[in-house]
Protein backbone atom coordinates (compact mmCIF):
# COMPACT_ATOMS: atom_id res chain seq x y z
CA UNK A 1 0.00 0.00 0.00
CA UNK A 2 2.80 2.41 0.91
CA UNK A 3 4.53 1.66 -2.38
CA UNK A 4 1.37 2.35 -4.36
CA UNK A 5 0.84 5.66 -2.53
CA UNK A 6 4.43 6.69 -3.31
CA UNK A 7 3.93 5.87 -7.00
CA UNK A 8 0.70 7.91 -7.08
CA UNK A 9 2.45 10.84 -5.41
CA UNK A 10 5.22 10.73 -8.00
CA UNK A 11 2.67 10.60 -10.81
CA UNK A 12 0.94 13.70 -9.41
CA UNK A 13 4.13 15.76 -9.37
CA UNK A 14 4.56 17.98 -12.42
CA UNK A 15 7.90 19.05 -13.75
CA UNK A 16 8.59 22.62 -14.85
CA UNK A 17 8.42 21.43 -18.46
CA UNK A 18 5.00 19.90 -17.78
CA UNK A 19 3.78 23.19 -16.31
CA UNK A 20 5.12 25.20 -19.28
CA UNK A 21 3.40 22.80 -21.65
CA UNK A 22 0.13 23.24 -19.74
CA UNK A 23 0.59 27.02 -19.86
CA UNK A 24 1.05 26.99 -23.64
CA UNK A 25 -2.04 24.83 -24.00
CA UNK A 26 -4.07 27.21 -21.80
CA UNK A 27 -2.98 30.22 -23.86
CA UNK A 28 -3.80 28.43 -27.10
CA UNK A 29 -7.24 27.49 -25.82
CA UNK A 30 -7.86 31.04 -24.63
CA UNK A 31 -6.88 32.53 -27.98
CA UNK A 32 -9.23 30.13 -29.74
CA UNK A 33 -12.08 30.67 -27.29
CA UNK A 34 -11.81 34.47 -27.50
CA UNK A 35 -11.63 34.43 -31.29
CA UNK A 36 -8.29 36.25 -31.31
CA UNK A 37 -6.55 36.74 -34.65
CA UNK A 38 -2.76 36.92 -34.48
CA UNK A 39 -1.15 39.25 -37.02
CA UNK A 40 2.57 39.21 -37.87
CA UNK A 41 4.80 41.85 -36.32
CA UNK A 42 5.83 42.99 -39.81
CA UNK A 43 2.22 43.94 -40.47
CA UNK A 44 1.72 45.57 -37.08
CA UNK A 45 4.85 47.73 -37.17
CA UNK A 46 3.73 49.53 -40.34
CA UNK A 47 1.35 51.73 -38.34
CA UNK A 48 1.40 50.15 -34.83
CA UNK A 49 -2.32 49.37 -35.05
CA UNK A 50 -4.28 46.26 -34.15
CA UNK A 51 -7.77 46.10 -35.64
CA UNK A 52 -10.09 45.74 -32.64
CA UNK A 53 -13.10 44.97 -34.85
CA UNK A 54 -11.23 41.89 -36.08
CA UNK A 55 -9.90 41.16 -32.59
CA UNK A 56 -6.30 41.39 -33.74
CA UNK A 57 -3.33 40.82 -31.45
CA UNK A 58 0.38 40.85 -32.25
CA UNK A 59 3.03 38.66 -30.61
CA UNK A 60 6.00 40.66 -29.27
CA UNK A 61 8.67 38.94 -27.16
CA UNK A 62 6.29 36.20 -25.97
CA UNK A 63 3.54 38.70 -25.07
CA UNK A 64 0.35 38.94 -27.12
CA UNK A 65 -0.79 42.54 -27.36
CA UNK A 66 -3.85 44.35 -28.64
CA UNK A 67 -3.86 48.13 -28.68
CA UNK A 68 -7.53 48.85 -28.09
CA UNK A 69 -7.15 52.63 -27.97
CA UNK A 70 -4.17 54.86 -28.78
CA UNK A 71 -4.33 58.68 -28.65
CA UNK A 72 -1.69 58.99 -31.37
CA UNK A 73 -2.53 62.07 -33.43
CA UNK A 74 -4.06 64.12 -30.64
CA UNK A 75 -2.42 67.52 -30.25
CA UNK A 76 -1.41 66.93 -26.63
CA UNK A 77 -0.40 63.28 -27.01
CA UNK A 78 3.19 62.17 -27.15
CA UNK A 79 5.51 59.29 -26.38
CA UNK A 80 8.09 59.24 -23.63
CA UNK A 81 11.40 60.96 -24.30
CA UNK A 82 14.81 59.44 -23.70
CA UNK A 83 15.93 60.04 -20.13
CA UNK A 84 12.41 60.89 -18.98
CA UNK A 85 10.49 59.53 -15.99
CA UNK A 86 6.70 59.73 -15.83
CA UNK A 87 4.20 58.85 -13.15
CA UNK A 88 1.38 56.84 -14.73
CA UNK A 89 -2.02 56.23 -13.18
CA UNK A 90 -3.01 52.71 -14.12
CA UNK A 91 -6.36 50.96 -14.18
CA UNK A 92 -6.36 47.26 -14.90
CA UNK A 93 -7.90 43.84 -14.52
CA UNK A 94 -5.84 40.67 -14.06
CA UNK A 95 -7.27 37.33 -15.21
CA UNK A 96 -5.65 33.95 -14.56
CA UNK A 97 -6.05 32.13 -17.88
CA UNK A 98 -5.23 28.68 -16.47
CA UNK A 99 -7.77 28.93 -13.66
CA UNK A 100 -10.35 30.97 -15.59
CA UNK A 101 -10.67 33.46 -12.77
CA UNK A 102 -10.14 37.20 -12.22
CA UNK A 103 -7.44 37.71 -9.60
CA UNK A 104 -7.21 41.44 -9.14
CA UNK A 105 -8.28 44.76 -10.59
CA UNK A 106 -9.20 48.37 -9.97
CA UNK A 107 -11.19 49.20 -13.10
CA UNK A 108 -14.31 49.88 -11.06
CA UNK A 109 -12.46 51.74 -8.30
CA UNK A 110 -12.10 55.12 -10.00
CA UNK A 111 -10.71 56.80 -6.88
CA UNK A 112 -7.79 54.41 -6.45
CA UNK A 113 -5.69 53.92 -9.57
CA UNK A 114 -2.40 52.11 -9.25
CA UNK A 115 0.58 54.45 -9.42
CA UNK A 116 3.53 53.41 -11.57
CA UNK A 117 6.81 55.27 -12.08
CA UNK A 118 8.23 54.61 -15.54
CA UNK A 119 11.66 55.57 -16.86
CA UNK A 120 12.69 55.45 -20.51
CA UNK A 121 16.44 55.44 -21.06
CA UNK A 122 18.68 54.25 -23.87
CA UNK A 123 15.79 52.59 -25.68
CA UNK A 124 14.44 50.55 -22.76
CA UNK A 125 11.75 50.97 -20.13
CA UNK A 126 11.86 50.22 -16.42
CA UNK A 127 9.10 50.73 -13.88
CA UNK A 128 8.04 50.29 -10.27
CA UNK A 129 4.69 50.43 -8.53
CA UNK A 130 4.56 52.97 -5.71
CA UNK A 131 0.98 52.42 -4.52
CA UNK A 132 -2.25 50.66 -5.43
CA UNK A 133 -3.60 47.14 -5.76
CA UNK A 134 -0.60 45.65 -7.58
CA UNK A 135 1.76 47.26 -5.06
CA UNK A 136 -0.24 45.91 -2.11
CA UNK A 137 -0.57 42.42 -3.59
CA UNK A 138 2.76 41.87 -5.34
CA UNK A 139 5.09 44.67 -4.22
CA UNK A 140 6.88 47.30 -6.30
CA UNK A 141 7.87 44.99 -9.16
CA UNK A 142 6.12 45.72 -12.47
CA UNK A 143 5.70 42.65 -14.70
CA UNK A 144 7.94 43.07 -17.73
CA UNK A 145 5.00 42.04 -19.91
CA UNK A 146 3.27 45.29 -18.96
CA UNK A 147 6.13 47.25 -20.51
CA UNK A 148 5.62 45.64 -23.92
CA UNK A 149 3.03 48.24 -24.93
CA UNK A 150 4.97 51.36 -23.96
CA UNK A 151 7.06 51.76 -27.14
CA UNK A 152 3.90 51.80 -29.25
CA UNK A 153 1.41 53.95 -27.35
CA UNK A 154 1.05 57.68 -26.87
CA UNK A 155 0.26 59.48 -23.62
CA UNK A 156 -2.55 61.94 -23.03
CA UNK A 157 -4.43 63.17 -19.98
CA UNK A 158 -7.78 63.15 -21.79
CA UNK A 159 -9.67 60.50 -19.86
CA UNK A 160 -11.83 59.47 -22.80
CA UNK A 161 -8.78 58.97 -25.00
CA UNK A 162 -6.13 57.43 -22.73
CA UNK A 163 -4.15 54.51 -24.09
CA UNK A 164 -5.82 51.16 -23.50
CA UNK A 165 -4.22 47.79 -24.19
CA UNK A 166 -5.03 44.12 -23.75
CA UNK A 167 -2.18 41.72 -23.02
CA UNK A 168 -1.66 37.99 -22.71
CA UNK A 169 1.41 37.58 -20.51
CA UNK A 170 3.29 34.32 -19.87
CA UNK A 171 4.61 33.46 -16.41
CA UNK A 172 8.13 34.47 -17.43
CA UNK A 173 6.98 38.08 -17.90
CA UNK A 174 4.27 38.16 -15.27
CA UNK A 175 4.05 38.71 -11.54
CA UNK A 176 6.22 36.91 -9.01
CA UNK A 177 3.24 34.69 -8.19
CA UNK A 178 2.67 33.80 -11.85
CA UNK A 179 6.37 32.98 -12.17
CA UNK A 180 6.26 30.74 -9.10
CA UNK A 181 3.14 28.83 -10.09
CA UNK A 182 3.66 28.97 -13.88
CA UNK A 183 0.41 30.44 -15.14
CA UNK A 184 -0.40 33.01 -17.84
CA UNK A 185 -2.58 36.07 -17.29
CA UNK A 186 -4.56 38.38 -19.50
CA UNK A 187 -4.65 42.06 -18.64
CA UNK A 188 -6.81 44.98 -19.64
CA UNK A 189 -4.84 48.16 -18.86
CA UNK A 190 -5.19 51.91 -19.28
CA UNK A 191 -2.25 54.30 -18.80
CA UNK A 192 -2.88 57.93 -17.81
CA UNK A 193 0.09 60.23 -17.14
CA UNK A 194 -0.24 62.14 -13.87
CA UNK A 195 1.72 64.99 -15.47
CA UNK A 196 2.41 64.93 -19.17
CA UNK A 197 4.67 67.96 -19.41
CA UNK A 198 7.12 69.51 -17.00
CA UNK A 199 5.03 72.69 -17.03
CA UNK A 200 1.79 70.91 -15.93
Amino acid sequence: MLLSLAVCACDDEKTYEDMKKAERAAVGAYISEMGINIIPFSEFIVDSVTDVANNEYVLIDDVYMQIERNPKGLEDARQMKDGETLTLLVRFSEYNISEGDTILGNIYDSDNPDVMRVTYEDGSYSATFTSGYMYSYYGSYVPTGWLTALPYIYMTRRQSQVAKVNLIVPHTKGTSQAASYVYPCSYNITFTPERLYDTD
